[in-house]
C-alpha cells in the first residue's frame, strides 16, 4: 500500500477525480473553462506538487507548481468577493 502513494498513484486518482466533478460542473452548470480554472487550479498545481515531492522530483519541479496555485488562488479570491 506504501508502494501506491510513493509512486504517486494516489495523488493521479485524485486528479482523475477533480478531473471527472470538473467535467461534471462544466456541463451540468455550464461553467466556463476560465471559472474552472479559477475553482480548481490552485488545488492542482498543489497536487502536482505533492505528486513531484512524493517521486523525488528535484526541488525547482515542486517550488513552480507551489509558485503556479498562488497567483490562480488570488484570482480565485477576487471573483468570490466580487460576488
Amino acid at each position: 500500500m506504501s508502494s501506491f502513494f510513493t509512486s504517486g498513484h494516489a495523488v493521479d486518482l485524485i486528479l482523475i477525480i477533480m478531473a471527472l466533478e470538473a467535467g461534471w460542473l462544466w456541463v451540468t452548470r455550464r461553467m466556463s473553462p476560465y471559472m474552472l480554472l479559477l475553482v480548481f487550479g490552485p488545488g492542482v498545481c498543489i497536487l502536482l506538487a505533492a505528486r513531484a515531492a512524493l517521486v523525488g522530483a528535484d526541488w525547482p519541479w515542486i517550488a513552480l507548481a507551489l509558485a503556479a496555485s498562488f497567483p490562480l488562488h488570488l484570482l480565485d479570491l477576487r471573483r468570490r468577493l466580487q460576488g
